[in-house]
């Protein structure tokens, strides 16, 4: 018999896992997983936590670190404390000041069209802060208008 709403699942702090995971549930990982992720609810990476691959879900919070591709199809909401390296799908994004994102972003509107930056550092430059990330918005924006009003 299904639950609806079952009980979230959770990958304590200090444990490792090796594999994929799919669930129906909401999943917080504390610890570290190598492998992939894929749930109808929410994934929560939490302050210690680190997931390497691919996370498909509907929102995710993330305070840890993520190295990969993330799928989400509502929500995404980065806290101070995030790093995020890879390849990002989105409807929404929420950044707090502080949080590094180096990724490439494509971001999904309500119709079928598509936005897609590149945010963060370049391959050639590792270093990378908030700073860096105002900065690519900015000038992305920036551009955008002074395009518009040549």
């Amino acid at each position: 018999m299904n639950e609806i709403g079952a009980q979230p699942n959770r990958i304590s702090k200090h444990t490792k896992i090796k594999g994929d995971i799919i669930s129906e549930a909401d999943f917080r990982i504390d610890g570290k997983l190598d492998g992939n992720v894929k749930t109808t609810g929410k994934v929560v990476i939490g302050k210690d936590g680190y997931i390497h691959g691919k996370v498909e879900c509907v929102n995710a919070d993330i305070e840890g670190s993520f190295n990969g591709e993330l799928l989400v199809s509502d929500l995404l909401s980065l806290k101070s404390s995030a790093v995020i390296e890879g390849t990002v799908s989105v409807t929404k994004l929420a950044v707090e000041p502080g949080a590094t994102f180096n990724a490439s972003c494509t971001m999904k509107g309500k119709g079928s069209s598509s936005n897609t930056s590149s945010l963060g550092s370049n391959s050639s430059n590792s270093s990378s802060s908030n700073g860096s990330l105002k900065s690519s918005i900015g000038s992305a924006t920036t551009t955008n208008e002074t395009a518009k009003a040549s």
